[in-house]
């Protein structure tokens, strides 16, 4: 059909070249959240698939986890800390740190595995990690209600300061989609960046505060401690669920930095590649 005849109120898009230091496009992102949902909900089902217990796998994972950690970190090496029971210590920063690690790890490779649809059909790519980051969120969730079971079997008092869970959840979530758009620009072009992720979340794992209090860190680091986002999410968790700790405003602030940091830059690295990515993708990365 020629152009002349088309009807007069068909729309017509015009796609061009994204800008080299274009940043999110919140608008686009509107337009295309049915695709965000859908590529969420596939990985979900995906995930869970042929298993036996499902979805309960979220929970079983954690306990098994907390279960080791009590025995050998609470008990043996005499970690736990004062005033808080040290399955909810450890569980409190399980939950985040699970669901940072995880968006990181199956964005690293989603740009890879939706490579058929990437080659296929425009889209804005950044869909794609972002969707991965989603999916994981329903583990989370699913992680906070074993988390206010045992706050009650426990008899942990819950106050108003729970809520501020909320902010903690924003800043690890910027955090997690920031490194995942590094890493998933950086695995189309260099494929062994997909091997150095299991490294770099073992390593990112004992550098913050999850089977130890943060007043084992020795003082000389302490100051450049919460450059680690996870640091800050992780005590911002403990303080908002138990109150005290050692968390400071200075911590906040530093890792809320760092986190946008992270954030701005993987958004600005990711738009500069991706007009690269078909291309990449297809010859296989390097």
């Amino acid at each position: 059909m020629k152009a002349d005849n088309l009807p007069a109120d068909l729309p017509i898009f015009q796609i061009r070249p994204s800008s080299a230091w274009r940043m999110l496009d919140l608008r686009e992102l509107w337009a295309y959240r049915e695709l965000i949902y859908f590529l969420a909900w596939r990985d979900i089902k995906v995930r869970y698939k042929q298993t036996g217990i499902g979805i309960a796998w979220a929970i079983l994972q954690p306990l098994a986890m907390i279960a080791v950690f009590t025995i050998f970190f609470g008990r043996l090496a005499g970690l736990a800390p004062k005033g808080v029971p040290y399955p909810l210590f450890v569980l409190a920063a399980l939950i985040p740190w699970q669901l940072f690690s995880r968006a990181i790890t199956e964005s690293t490779n989603s740009l890879v595995t939706d490579q058929r649809l990437i080659t296929r059909v425009y889209f804005p790519r950044i869909i794609v990690p972002i969707s991965t980051i989603l999916g994981a969120f329903v583990d989370f969730l699913i992680c906070c209600v074993l988390l206010g079971i045992l706050l009650v079997a426990y008899g942990q008092p819950v106050g108003p300061s729970t809520l501020l869970v909320l902010a903690f959840v924003i800043l690890m979530l910027l955090a997690a989609m920031g490194v995942g758009f590094w890493l998933s620009a950086l695995n189309v072009e260099y494929r062994d960046v997909m091997y150095v992720v299991p490294f770099l979340n073992q390593l990112w794992f004992f550098v913050t505060p999850i089977v130890y209090p943060v007043n084992l860190v020795p003082h000389a680091l302490r100051p450049y401690y919460p450059l680690n986002p996870m640091v800050g999410v992780v005590q911002g968790f403990r303080w908002a669920l138990f109150g005290g700790g050692d968390i400071s405003v200075a911590t906040i602030i530093t890792s809320l930095v760092s986190a946008v940091f992270i954030f701005v830059t993987g958004c600005i690295w990711f738009r500069r590649r991706e007009r690269t990515f078909v291309d990449a993708i297809g010859s296989g990365g390097r």
